[in-house]
């Protein structure tokens, strides 16, 4: 009930339990007066009679009172009992709205939990809706990425059939190259999506990090005239996955590679009390605009994007440092060339 519903009942209990105490007390007055004073006093039969009378109305007042109350009392906790009965079968059809409050009374916490469940009901709704919707979409495009190589490998073959060439075995062999990374990067993205990738922290060297990372690209950046340049300044410790942080190092590297057109991919980090930043940059033409905001979608590929690209790599790096405590983001230098800027803080 409502603080002022509260009042009029606790004021009506109190009314009638003092009428029904005050006609007794009167009753029982009378009855030691009309013993006492029988024989010598002023009251008479007619004036006891009264007293009595008055006793028993106000008893029977306090009593219907008191009964009134109670029920009173009962129906205002019918009717809120009614009103979450109601809320809930709203719920239960999808038409729940809001559940506003109705004031401080005995239902009120019951009321309150009632309103969390269902507000956490409909945000695990919207989430599992959500992740639907992912899904369908990552299907349409896995769908669509695995269509290129595959219809490229059909036509490879019929041309080797028509006329042979060894031309035609090196295109085979390199869209099976890339059907293979697919495979990978969808096993992983699988693995995280299921939560079932376990990143194994410990203390990592930054310098180590990318000097490992730059080992791994070695002969892509050997074939495509690209050097990286990674400073040694000192030790500087983050927590994090040394396999793991080393791919999504790769991936930003790679990004840069591919970009750079013979150039230099720029490497450097620096240190503070809440976080460790790595800064990678190439000397390109840095990101189209409008590709900023979705670079690190999956399967997207901006506009100036690689041949043979799937647009998962973005996305991965993206994924596995965000689990270790770590934020992303990537723009353009001002002298031109873009930037992946990431963050490994401390807490």
């Amino acid at each position: 009930m409502s603080g002022k519903r509260h009042i009029i009942v606790t004021f009506g209990a109190v009314l009638s339990v003092s009428l029904i105490v005050s006609a007794v007390s009167v009753m029982l007055v009378s009855h030691y007066y009309r013993l006492l004073w029988q024989r010598a006093s002023d009251f008479t039969d007619l004036d006891v009679g009264r007293g009595v009378l008055f006793a028993a109305m106000g008893f029977l007042a306090g009593v219907l009172l008191f009964l009134f109350t109670f029920w009173y009392r009962n129906q205002k906790e019918a009717l809120r009992i009614r009103a979450l009965e109601e809320y809930l079968e709203q719920v239960n059809t999808g038409k729940a709205v809001i559940l506003s409050a109705s004031g401080e009374d005995d239902f009120s916490r019951l009321e309150d939990e009632i309103y969390k469940t269902v507000t956490f009901l409909y945000q695990t709704k919207d989430s599992a809706v959500r992740a639907r919707n992912d899904f369908a979409d990552n299907l349409s495009n896995i769908a669509h990425q695995i269509k290129t190589p595959i219809t490229a490998i059909l036509l490879s073959v019929r041309m080797m059939k028509d006329r042979g060439g060894s031309e035609h075995l090196e295109q085979v062999e390199k869209q099976l190259l890339r059907l293979v990374h697919l495979q990978e990067a969808l096993l992983v993205l699988s693995r995280i999506d299921a939560g079932t990738l376990v990143l194994q922290k410990n203390e990592v060297d930054v310098f180590t990090l990318l000097m490992l990372a730059a080992d791994n690209l070695q002969e892509l950046l050997v074939s495509s005239g690209v050097s990286v340049q990674i400073p040694e300044l000192g030790e500087m410790m983050i927590c994090a996955d040394l396999d793991w942080t080393m791919e999504a190092v790769m991936n930003l590297m790679k990004n840069c590679m591919e970009h750079s057109h013979g150039g230099t991919v720029h490497c450097t980090y620096d240190q503070n009390p809440l976080y460790t930043e790595i800064l990678i940059w190439d000397e390109g033409e840095g990101f189209a605009k409008e590709d900023i905001p979705h670079l690190f979608e999956r399967f997207y590929r901006g506009q100036n994007a690689g041949e043979g690209g799937i647009g998962i790599g973005l996305a991965l790096a993206k994924e596995i440092i965000e689990r270790q405590n770590g934020t992303i983001r990537a723009y353009n230098k001002p002298e031109g060339g873009a930037l992946f800027e990431i963050r490994f803080y401390s807490h």
